[in-house]
């Protein structure tokens, strides 16, 4: 159980806030690459760590972020018009470079006064299919840090975005709970748990998240990693021929401060809870395989094929106490939840809890230690970036060899940790060892 003061140093994002400042710290995601599908159509807004951004692509195809309102008046440039290389703001014509640079003044013409000046601009690039963004101190800029999704083929890559009104903890928790994929989720992952019957996933759809062992309570082993933690859920697995008995394990990488990878058997989903404000989150979703993916039945897959719960056109999750959190009480007799897909059973139980979790107020249990592991290294990270150092993962240098492993069976007592030598990450200037506790 952690203290309601905790639970506000780990949930208040907004600037001026510990988490937001170590948040601040990273390169996130801000938006798809295709919600700015074209150079020159219209600009995006972005609600980023409580503050309002401006997300537009340039008639080179370069991507940039400024901050939304014009330096000028203060009107907002998501109005703005995006043409020959530059946003310009409706109210008085003023344009702006992606790098803040003031390109015209039309009703003020004087070349030294723009040269004097730039608009509130943020490092932007484009990398994996979505716009990643830094909205820290310049100063400390880090590198920007590669993941195993942006290589391969587009087509090996499917990327959805949700807007959820809920707090991006409640959401990341969800994702590091490992006992509750079984359940919550059985209508596609462990669909005869309620009747103790042995369900074996059909191992040529690739689009499959079913699970391989049907056991809702695995012993959780956790080991800290540099960038945040991974663990894997121990369930007991087959007799081998030989006699030897097994594990059936699943090991999910948790990378700080929003990003954990969800291991599926022939592909791996990379998601990142990136808070809006408090009380809202984007999560990116970016399942990333050896093979080309159906976006329509990955849709399915996901529950994003409801258009009264989600859309493409404004990634507006729907839920409300209002419509029961889009649960169809009517079709429970044949869905466990009444939701169908992963999204909506996540993301409505994540809205049911309400805008911020009373965390105090828990009751606990041994399955839910990666939770507790996962609050426990965001204050470690909290107070890493308080003491002036970098915060946990920042110094990583390359996430591309980072993984997820999905069911598989490993000889009791053998360390599951062998099969993922390159879980603990490259760094740069900081000791591994350092680096994985405090």
């Amino acid at each position: 159980m952690i203290t309601a003061e905790q639970n506000r140093l780990l949930t208040q994002v907004g600037p001026g806030t510990a988490m937001g400042g170590m948040m601040r710290r990273f390169w996130l995601p801000v938006c798809t690459s295709a919600q700015l599908p074209k150079p020159d159509c219209p600009p995006l807004h972005v609600r980023l760590l409580g503050e309002n951004f401006v997300a537009f692509r340039i008639s080179s195809g370069e991507v940039g972020m400024l901050e939304e309102y014009c330096m000028h008046r203060r009107a907002s440039l998501v109005l703005g018009r995006v043409e020959d290389n530059g946003i310009r703001c409706l109210y008085h014509g003023w344009k702006f470079g992606v790098d803040g640079t003031v390109q015209e003044t039309p009703n003020h013409c004087d070349d030294r006064f723009k040269a004097s000046i730039r608009a509130p601009a943020y490092p932007a690039r484009e990398a994996g299919g979505l716009v990643w963004a830094y909205i820290g101190p310049q100063e400390l800029q880090p590198p920007f840090q590669p993941y195993a999704f942006f290589d391969g083929h587009d087509a090996n890559r499917c990327i959805f975005r949700v807007n959820t009104p809920a707090n991006y903890l409640q959401l990341y928790e969800g994702g590091t709970d490992s006992s509750h994929v079984g359940i919550l989720h059985c209508n596609l992952a462990n669909p005869d748990w309620k009747d103790k019957a042995s369900f074996v996933p059909d191992a040529s759809d690739y689009s499959s998240v079913a699970m391989a062992v049907g056991d809702n309570a695995p012993d959780i082993d956790l080991e800290n990693t540099p960038y945040g933690f991974h663990y894997a859920a121990r369930r007991d697995g087959p007799v081998l021929d030989d006699g030897t008995t097994t594990d059936s394990v699943r090991v999910t990488a948790v990378i700080l401060p929003t990003g954990r990878i969800i291991p599926i058997a022939q592909y791996q989903f990379f998601i990142f809870e990136v808070p809006q404000d408090d009380f809202k989150t984007s999560t990116y979703i970016v399942a990333h395989g050896p093979k080309p993916f159906d976006r329509a039945k990955m849709r399915v897959v996901l529950g994003l094929n409801n258009e009264k719960l989600w859309t493409e056109r404004d990634s507006e999750y729907l839920a409300t106490p209002e419509n029961r959190f889009g649960q169809d009480v009517s079709r429970m007799g044949e869905t466990w939840s009444g939701l169908e897909g992963l999204v909506p059973e996540d993301a409505s139980i994540g809205v049911s809890m309400g805008p911020i979790v009373e965390r105090h107020k828990e009751m606990l249990v041994a399955a839910d230690s990666a939770v507790v592991r996962l609050r426990n290294r965001l204050l470690d990270s909290l107070k890493l970036h308080g003491a002036g150092k970098n915060p946990l993962g920042l110094s990583i240098t390359d996430y591309s060899k980072v993984r997820s492993l999905a069911d598989t069976n490993v000889a009791k007592g053998k360390r599951w940790q062998e099969l993922l030598p390159d879980n603990l990450g490259n760094t740069q200037d900081i000791k591994t060892k350092e680096l994985a506790g405090i």
